[in-house]
């Protein structure tokens, strides 16, 4: 899984949790609900900081929170 893919899932997480869709994190947020879904396209390769900042921001989340979780301790070394 890359790093990316670890942000989209964790996104996910938290929306299942909270039972909020795609659009309403992105009302949440105050950004364009392409943004969002664009940020969980597997085949979409970046996503911005700003972006990930702004969502937490809408979940009332800080970004120590968002990263605190199982997904990324287990991501695999990116440079070889």
């Amino acid at each position: 899984m890359t790093a990316k893919d670890a942000v989209a899932a964790r996104f996910v997480e938290i929306m299942k949790e909270r039972n909020i869709r795609t659009n309403e994190l992105a009302n949440l947020a105050g950004v364009t609900p392409s943004s969002v879904y664009s940020m969980l396209d597997s085949s979409r390769r970046e996503v911005s900081i700003n972006l990930i900042k702004k969502l937490c921001d809408g979940l009332e989340i800080t970004l120590g929170t968002f990263f605190n979780a199982k997904v990324f301790d287990d991501l695999e070394q990116e440079i070889k």
